[in-house]
């Protein structure tokens, strides 16, 4: 039996046979050239359609996060633009269907991982709808999980979220997976189905004779097996029970609420029992927008996502784009280092009209849909940025500025930047890979960025000492707060709200209320006091559990 180490992203442990996830198709030729160029361009739209219809149909049978993931998976795989560039391959370059997809898709795909961060993570998306248009048009079994007789432990070198967005957790005992990261969607989805999993195992699949598998969620283990291996279901806490009320055993609130990116999220969300939205990502407006949007288009889209939380708390993200982000009306040139560049407010210091008209849209659909709206800035640095961008909120006539804190330095000067403005919101995310100079989207450093290393929950702990001396908000919304086991840790911390993906928010509103806010304090003390991200869950659950 081999022992292979990764990053555990959803607890327990669990043991059986098993099943791998088909590899994605070759890479189709480029050759022969079509006889009839016109005829082989019709046959993408037709493959595309019987694709979203397959995702539909099984959006269909679900609800809640797993709907969603498969209702925008389908929506990419009809996406006009991605069409018309494969068409547009074949009659103009005479490439088969096949290879017209698979390049358009990749210059898709290519652009979202330019962009870095939360769009970086859906290029994965862009390649599953590839693959399966591919598949559809060579006529063969798309690549993917495969329909399962027994319960298995499932291997995959990464899974999308439509792979896992239906799993059945009656069949499937655990996931390991050679790439991704904590934040992936599969992490995300685990911890909701409550299977245990463990990603970026250099080598799982390295193994040709893997016939069983012994898999540790919370230590990271896996121990493959050349032999038949018992099965062992991972011990499932009953269904989870929560009130809906976002608080500790003794009362203390702390608000669970969601991060969303589109309508279908938000419908998700508050489906969940979501108390708000934390993270209202807008740059879906933009993506596919030669040129910008107007203030009325804005307005419309943004108040389809409000409409589901209205009356509840809803934070908005204004736009996170640069030179590094696929927005063809930005037009900034090429930077050597663009997650280092011109991003986030960073455009608006030279395009304040861009950021005003933003904001007029955001306060108008606001008060189109009822929902309490507070706007935050990505990437701040400095607390004379902060004050800028809380001018020209208040400017805009909403009531509530506030931040992310993203950036070590803003961070660091987490008290001058809160006397600036209202709240700060912790992206976990983006702070976890800029404190260790390690890309969230690379496998082999997955590790560096697993959420519960103690370097990044030091700086938690600073921006949560620093409202609780100003008497201002702290949330997290980077997909740490998803962690349930984390959750109470993050509350110690000083984090007085949580916001994560809709499929979490029940368990963590239920961890929540296990244990009184002493304890939690007492867990994250513990933790801090570490000195690897293992030694730091070890310790947190020895102190809750005393």
């Amino acid at each position: 039996m081999s022992r292979l180490t990764g990053v555990g992203v959803s607890s327990g442990r669990a043991s059986g046979p098993v099943a791998r996830v088909a590899d994605p198709l070759p890479e189709p030729p480029a050759t022969p050239a079509p006889t009839d160029p016109t005829a082989e361009a019709e046959r993408i739209r037709p493959a595309a359609d019987a694709v979203a219809e397959r995702l539909f149909q099984r959006a269909a049978r679900v609800e809640g996060d797993a709907k969603a993931v498969l209702e925008t998976t389908a929506a990419m795989a009809m996406d006009p633009a991605l069409i018309s560039q494969a068409e547009q391959q074949v009659t103009a370059r005479s490439l088969p269907a096949p290879r017209a997809i698979f390049e358009a898709a990749n210059g898709f795909a290519d652009a979202l991982r330019a962009a870095g961060g939360y769009m970086a993570e859906r290029a994965r998306d862009v390649q599953d709808v590839r693959d399966r248009i591919i598949a559809e048009l060579h006529g063969v079994t798309p690549p993917g999980v495969p329909e399962l007789e027994r319960p298995s432990v499932l291997l995959a070198r990464d899974l999308a979220p439509a792979d896992t967005a239906d799993l059945d957790p009656g069949l499937v005992l655990a996931l390991v997976t050679e790439e991704g990261g904590p934040t992936s969607h599969t992490a995300i989805l685990a911890r909701a189905l409550g299977i245990p999993a463990v990603v970026a195992v250099r080598g799982v699949l390295e193994a040709p004779d893997a016939v069983g598998a012994v898999v540790d969620g919370d230590s990271g283990e896996v121990e493959i097996s050349g032999e038949e291996v018992a099965v062992q279901a991972a011990e499932r806490a009953a269904a989870v029970e929560w009130n809906g009320i976002g608080a500790t055993a003794d009362g203390e609130p702390v608000k669970v609420i969601a991060n969303v990116g589109s309508a279908a999220d938000a419908r998700a969300a508050a489906d969940a029992g979501a108390q708000g939205i934390g993270l209202f990502r807008t740059e879906f407006c933009y993506l596919a927008a030669d040129d910008e949007p107007s203030v009325e288009t804005q307005r419309a889209a943004y108040r389809e996502v409000l409409e589901p939380f209205a009356g509840k708390p809803v934070v908005v993200r204004t736009l996170d784009a640069g030179a590094d982000k696929p927005l063809a009306f930005l037009d900034m040139g090429v930077e050597p280092n663009p997650a280092l560049g011109v991003r986030g407010l960073r455009v608006a210091f030279d395009r304040p009209d861009l950021l005003d008209r933003q904001l007029a849209a955001i306060a108008g659909a606001a008060a189109d849909s009822g929902a309490e709206v507070s706007v935050m800035a990505p990437m701040v640095a400095t607390a004379a940025e902060a004050a800028w961008f809380a001018e020209r909120v208040r400017a805009a006539g909403l009531p509530r500025a506030g931040v992310m804190i993203e950036i070590p330095a803003a961070a660091l000067s987490a008290p001058e930047i809160l006397a600036a403005v209202d709240f700060v919101s912790i992206g976990t995310n983006d702070l976890a890979q800029y404190v260790f100079a390690a890309d969230r989207m690379a496998g082999a450093l997955a590790e560096l960025n697993d959420p519960w290393q103690p370097a990044l929950l030091r700086l938690i702990a600073q921006v949560g000492e620093a409202g609780r001396e100003l008497g201002k908000p702290v949330g997290v919304c980077g997909e740490a707060a998803s962690d349930p086991q984390l959750a109470g840790v993050l509350a110690g911390l000083g984090a007085t709200s949580l916001s994560m993906a809709g499929a979490a928010v029940p368990a963590v509103g239920a961890a929540l209320a296990e244990h009184p806010m002493a304890a939690f304090r007492q867990a994250a003390e513990a933790a801090l006091a570490t000195s690897t991200p293992a030694e730091a869950r070890k310790a947190a659950k020895s102190a809750l559990a005393s």
